[in-house]
């Protein structure tokens, strides 16, 4: 699969000697979704901004579907949608005004046909005439994403797009971005709601204090780094795990009332069946037992940990 952006050992150092981002290296996939995580402050919008021609580099660079954005920043930023994290529209302009001269701003020529469509996607069209200023939150953000694709962006960013949404137009927003997907469009997001990305993306990275520390296939990550963990509820307390359990990663919880098996989730003998029988031999009796995973958010909380 070609690779729509290639960033190249970009790096950013503010006056003040701070250092947003170091040497990243990343190349995202024609026609994915890619899902960059990371705590506050951890590079994630400068990155983004860099990409998008709002704040310069320091070092390296970006090519944008064979675009060097700094020397043909013109082609590069054509082929960029950006949907920022605030939400900036001109408030006395209409729906339509905003979203049209923006496709404008492009070069793009006039095209009614493709401003209509985007906004009957984005449950807009009954509002084309009304001022930006008497739109809710939530519609000003439809705004702000019609914005972005008005002159029809081969890569679209998305950061922190449902910030501040409710749950129906968050869903509304998410059934749009894999429309897009399906028609070609690249998908950059950032997110705080670290579900949604384990449910949309399909490759993952993680971004910490600069430094881009991971990028792997969402499957490959939760495989490698996921954790299964077994609960048994004991019929009776205990008030350490037995010494002949010694050999399995074993903890107490609930008061001594529940044992709990953690187990990884790439080896393909779990070594339940012997712990049950050793459980019995030791005389250890459980009343029920309930199985559970790890999520994409408990993986990223232990390697940002791990990091910091």
């Amino acid at each position: 699969m070609s690779h729509i952006l290639s960033i190249q050992q970009l790096g950013k150092t503010y006056a003040s000697g701070f250092e947003a981002l170091k040497n990243v290296d990343l190349d995202i996939r024609r026609g994915e979704i890619f899902a960059l995580l990371g705590p506050n402050g951890a590079g994630k919008t400068t990155l983004i901004s860099i990409v998008c021609g709002i704040v310069n580099a320091s070092a390296g660079r970006v090519l944008a579907d064979g675009h060097d954005i700094a020397r043909e920043f013109r082609a590069a930023r054509e082929k960029i949608g950006l949907v920022p994290q605030e939400l900036l529209t001109d408030a006395f302009e209409s729906v339509w005004a905003t979203v049209s001269f923006s496709r404008g701003l492009f070069g793009k020529p006039r095209d009614d046909a493709h401003i209509e469509k985007v906004l009957r996607e984005l449950s807009l069209w009954d509002k084309r005439h009304e001022k930006i200023m008497a739109l809710s939150g939530g519609m000003k953000r439809r705004v702000m994403i019609a914005k972005a694709l008005s002159h029809e962006p081969k890569i679209l960013f998305l950061d922190e797009p449902t910030a501040g949404v409710d749950v129906e137009l968050r869903r509304d927003m998410w059934a749009m971005v894999r429309r897009l997907r399906d028609d070609g469009v690249t998908i950059i997001l950032t997110t705080h709601y670290i579900e949604e990305a384990e449910e949309m993306a399909d490759r993952i990275g993680v971004i910490h204090k600069g430094e881009l520390i991971l990028v792997e296939e969402k499957a490959a990550l939760m495989a490698k780094l996921g954790r299964k963990q077994l609960t048994l509820h004991l019929q009776q307390p205990l008030n350490e795990v037995p010494q002949g359990l010694n050999g399995y990663t074993l903890e107490l919880a609930d008061d001594g009332h529940a044992l709990v098996y953690t187990f990884d989730t790439q080896t393909e003998q779990t070594g339940i069946g012997a712990l049950l029988r050793r459980l019995n031999e030791l005389g250890v009796d459980f009343k029920s037992l309930q199985s559970s995973e790890s999520s994409l958010e408990d993986i990223f909380v232990n390697l940002v940990r791990s990091r910091s």
